[in-house]
């Protein structure tokens, strides 16, 4: 059907073309050949909007033809998987799984009505957000293609008679140009392949000349702004007229502020237009732009044409926003209005559950932003897509910093510089997002997109690099997110400076090192020439939240989540999951915790982007964020303690090592990252507290001037333990008092972090009692004390632990990076442990619910049983959290009786090297203590197989795990 006539207004503004349109899909692309553009569509369909959230498209299946590589392309063959891969039951366990899709082209159509007022105008139609190819007929003759997908599609419709005309718009939203399988522009790994057009969809009238663009260069040094424009002309006819620039402080400002600067410059035009340029005075009172103070002036460029009558003198206005801003380098750190800053960023990978889309509103984005800053973050970047304009509206007026990518990763299934379109449509793109976004203060980075591949991608990314800092220096460019680092980068985005990398699993830092504070990458940042961001750093999981399914109300549904929470619930576990996602919660944000201030307390370092502040739901699943897919919070840690240890003004120390003795001494340096408006006269306090809150000791430093910078030392701490209380969690506070004030709260800042340590006695009893048997198996004599109704403490070596023969449960101390399916299950492959710190075994073992850093110096000298075999009755004392996507029962310590016996089952080494390990020691000196008491009363009942099934033969064993010293 064709929807009924829009009559236009002829008013200056845009007219909004939203509404019903006529709507057919193109299964066979038969559209063209048959001029749909000219015959009624049947269909009916709103716009702005996609199709698969009005319930068009097919429902999925294993036939569906998706966007996105899959790390394990027989999926539904897995016996635990084939249920789910049927059509009724149909549940995709890699990302979300829409409710309906279509891949192919669609037709949409509407008759449009031009008011007379319109005659011997020039008419212009907007498509804001479509995906992803359009293309356009009016009365059935073509008007041009688009395939940008970063940028609205604009097309010149020319001039247009007054009265009613056909409209008909073709949407493609195929792999037009092959910019990589996984790039998060087209994939369906987090916004999913939908079709349709989602944001404005307008028409508006301009003159036959007009302005075309308008660019404004801020000039910090004298406190002006160089406008370039052109002109766009249909006329067929020279001419001449004025451009009158006008700036004004947006939203006003105090006396010198605010008052609008005006400049009139003479224009002329022939052929297909002109250019005009002049530069406006700002005054001494200009304000600069930046997180801080986020100052934004309105541009107007006023074009009147010599010869028309005075009514319509005014020929075309064209208005913009610009920030009084500059970002350049110094060495290997980066100057924002010449001041040193530190880029504090996420990742926003075009995660939008609800629509299945990206708003295109200011307000969704403003709430994003707000988020971001709460966090102590200053910086999203926009994984290999480009977002909608209300993105950067949004960043300039909260003041947050946008990294954005010409919408590629030319990786896996193409690559770059082989002469693929790929090539040539990069530039584009790139041409594209600089003409309509280049002039938002807060659009800082830019590069052409993610991790790149190919033979000659180095020569082209160089080429590609030098061309856009010579065409816009408005912003700093760099090659591609991850690598390479090349010559003409103004900054580098590397993978190494973090505390894991890519690969890494048990050798990484986190998982093979004793906990310390001290370590940073400075002989990393001091072989580089220009500033360095560490590349998605952390991508630390936590356990899946499953009451967050209930917040997918749009057309994607978080079926995995449904897979994982049935898999949990068939191995007795369902009860457990919001433990498991609170004990993991706590390991996760530690981690992050480290992985930050490693790269704050490295001198001269430019910045890390997160992966990520809240959840990727694709490639398998990646529940790295402490907030969901909805940037909202999970629970256990909130924006305020997150923004303790990531901020423009940090306090750190370097400690050797987290683990002490009675009658050490516990030394750290004491420093801070400061990378606030200005210096800040501080004064530094510390104290060190107990675990019941008390001060063991306290301190404080000299009043002094902090400079914008980091590696600033304040002072040392050197505190005797002797005193202290053992064994306990204690907690080491650093505060730093401003004595003046910031610039964006106008009041004292106080600036606070801490850091948790362990004192443990030099000496404990970890003898057994006479009436207490410790063996390493479970062999003849220790079953007949068992039967004999005697205690035992089983403890099996952590290299004879049984494992599965395929998809081994690997323990470390790190929770699960980016996760099991798409790293092929990297180690470590579990979450943490879960446990009740009330619990009588654990009486003399000062311990959380959750992993704290002592629990590294146990996890890196243990292997986690499999208890899957065991009655579903037997609760571990000390549990490991697995992997959502296998949910085996898993743990270090387990209480069972045996026969008419007492037995305790431990596959934590605490038998070796004790000596020097003050944990483990403690450890097995609690465990025993319990065990000699009346307390010691297992309820549950396990047969001799079912221990023995924990155990690996000692001649099975191949390749034992070498076991670090602590």
């Amino acid at each position: 059907m064709v929807v009924s006539g829009l009559q236009l207004a002829a008013g200056k503004g845009p007219v909004s073309l939203a509404g019903d349109w006529g709507f057919q899909l193109d299964r066979a692309d038969a559209g063209i050949s048959e001029r749909w553009y000219e015959r009624t569509l049947p269909g009916r369909v709103r716009l702005p909007g996609d199709l698969s959230e009005q319930g068009i498209g097919d429902r999925p299946s294993l036939e569906t033809e998706w966007i996105g590589g899959i790390q394990k392309p027989g999926w539904h063959l897995q016996p635990e998987l084939r249920q789910y891969s049927t059509p009724e039951n149909f549940k995709f366990p890699f990302w979300l799984t829409p409710e309906r899709h279509y891949m192919g082209a669609a037709w949409f159509q509407r008759t449009i009505e031009i008011p007379r007022r319109w005659a011997g105008r020039r008419v212009v139609l907007t498509l804001e957000r479509p995906h992803w190819e359009t293309r356009v007929w009016v009365d059935g003759q073509p008007a041009g293609t688009n395939d940008a997908l970063g940028t609205p599609h604009v097309y010149d419709l020319g001039q247009m008679a007054p009265g009613k005309h056909l409209l008909a718009i073709r949407v493609d939203n195929r792999m037009i140009i092959d910019v990589g399988q996984n790039s998060h522009s087209v994939s369906d790994h987090t916004q999913g392949n939908w079709n349709g057009i989602v944001g404005k969809i307008e028409l508006q009238a301009t003159p036959m000349v007009w302005i075309e663009e308008l660019r404004a260069y801020p000039r910090l040094a004298t406190h002006s702004v160089r406008v370039k424009g052109t002109l766009g002309n249909i006329s067929g006819a020279a001419g001449n007229g004025t451009v009158t620039l006008t700036a004004k402080l947006k939203g006003g400002g105090s006396k010198g502020e605010a008052g609008a600067t005006v400049q009139t410059l003479p224009v002329s035009w022939q052929g297909a237009g002109g250019s005009f340029e002049g530069e406006l005075a700002l005054g001494e009172g200009a304000r600069p732009w930046d997180e801080f103070s986020p100052a934004l002036y309105d541009l107007t460029a006023e074009l009147r044409i010599h010869g028309l009558e005075r009514d319509a003198a005014t020929a075309h206005v064209l208005e913009t926003v610009f920030g009084l801003r500059e970002f350049a380098t110094q060495g290997t750190q980066f100057l924002i209005n010449g001041r040193k800053a530190f880029f504090r960023g996420t990742l926003e990978c075009a995660i939008f559950p609800r629509t299945g889309h990206p708003p295109t509103d200011v307000a969704s984005w403003r709430r994003i932003m707000e988020v971001c800053r709460a966090h102590g973050l200053n910086m999203i970047r926009f994984h290999s897509w480009c977002p909608p304009e209300a993105a950067f509206t949004a960043a300039d007026e909260i003041g947050v910093y946008l990294h954005v990518e010409c919408s590629a990763w030319a990786n896996q299934s193409t690559t770059l510089g082989d002469g693929k379109p790929v090539d040539a449509w990069i530039y584009q793109e790139a041409d594209r997002i600089l003409k309509h976004y280049g002039n938002h203060p807060s659009f800082a980075l830019m590069l052409y997109g993610n991790e790149p591949g190919g033979e000659n991608f180095l020569k082209y990314l160089e080429k590609w690099v030098a061309a856009y800092k010579a065409k816009d220096s408005r912003r700093l460019y760099s090659s591609g997110a991850g690598w390479p680092q090349i010559a003409p980068n103004d900054f580098h985005l590397a993978p190494d400076p973090r505390i894991q990398l890519w690969g890494q699993g048990l050798k990484s830092r986190i998982n093979a090192q004793p906990p310390e504070t001290s370590t940073d990458y400075r002989a990393y940042i001091n072989g580089r020439a220009v500033p360095v961001i560490s590349h998605e750093i952390g991508q630390w999981c936590v356990y899946p939240n499953f009451a967050e399914k209930r917040k997918y109300t749009g057309y994607l549904k978080a079926r995995n989540f449904e897979i994982f929470q049935a898999s949990l619930a068939g191995n007795h576990l369902g009860g457990q999951a919001r433990q498991f996602l609170r004990a993991s919660g706590k390991l996760q944000a530690l981690c992050y915790k480290e992985d930050i201030e490693s790269a704050l307390r490295t001198p001269g370092m430019g910045g890390f982007q997160l992966l990520d502040l809240h959840d990727f739901p694709g490639q398998g699943t990646a529940l790295v964020g402490v907030l969901d897919p909805f940037w909202e919070e999970k629970g256990y840690i909130t924006p305020g303690e997150y923004s303790r240890f990531c901020n423009s003004t940090v306090p750190l120390v370097r400690l050797a090592k987290r683990v002490f003795m009675v009658g050490e001494q516990l030394e750290a340096d004491v420093e801070v990252a400061h990378f606030g408006p200005k210096p800040i006269n501080a004064r530094t306090t510390w104290r060190l507290v107990g675990a019941d809150g008390k001060r063991i000791a306290a301190g404080h430093f000299p009043e002094t001037v902090i400079p914008v910078d980091n590696g600033i030392k304040l002072g040392r701490i050197a505190v005797g333990l002797g005193a202290a209380a053992s064994p306990q969690r204690c907690k080491l506070v650093v505060a730093i008092e401003e004595s003046g004030a910031t610039s964006r709260t106008g009041l004292p800042g106080t600036h606070e972090n801490d850091w948790d340590i362990w004192v443990y006695p030099p000496k404990v009893n970890t003898e057994a009692a006479p009436d207490l048997a410790v063996v390493d198996d479970l062999d003849g004599a220790a079953l007949a004390k068992l039967e004999a109704g005697e205690k035992v403490l089983l403890l099996i070596p952590p290299a004879r632990v049984r494992n599965l023969e395929t998809n081994k449960v690997v323990l470390g101390f790190s929770s699960i990076f980016w996760n099991t399916a798409w790293t092929r299950r990297q180690p470590p492959t579990t979450l943490g442990i879960l446990c009740d710190p009330k619990h009588p075994a654990l009486a003399r073992f000062p311990t959380e619910f959750h992993s704290n850093w002592q629990w590294w110096h146990i996890i890196s000298r243990a292997g986690a049983m499999i208890l899957d075999g065991m009655p579903a009755t037997l609760q571990p004392t000390v549990q490991v959290i697995d992997d959502w996507v296998t949910n085996h029962r898993l743990a270090l310590l387990f209480e069972a009786r045996l026969g008419k016996g007492k037995l305790m089952v431990c596959s934590i080494d605490l038998k070796n090297e004790l000596e020097s390990d003050p944990v483990r020691r403690q450890f097995r000196h609690s465990v025993l203590r319990y065990m000699e008491g009346k307390r010691f009363a297992p309820t549950t009942t396990v047969t001799a197989d079912q221990v023995r099934g924990l155990i690996a033969p000692a001649k099975q064993i191949k390749n034992p795990k070498v076991l670090p010293k602590v």
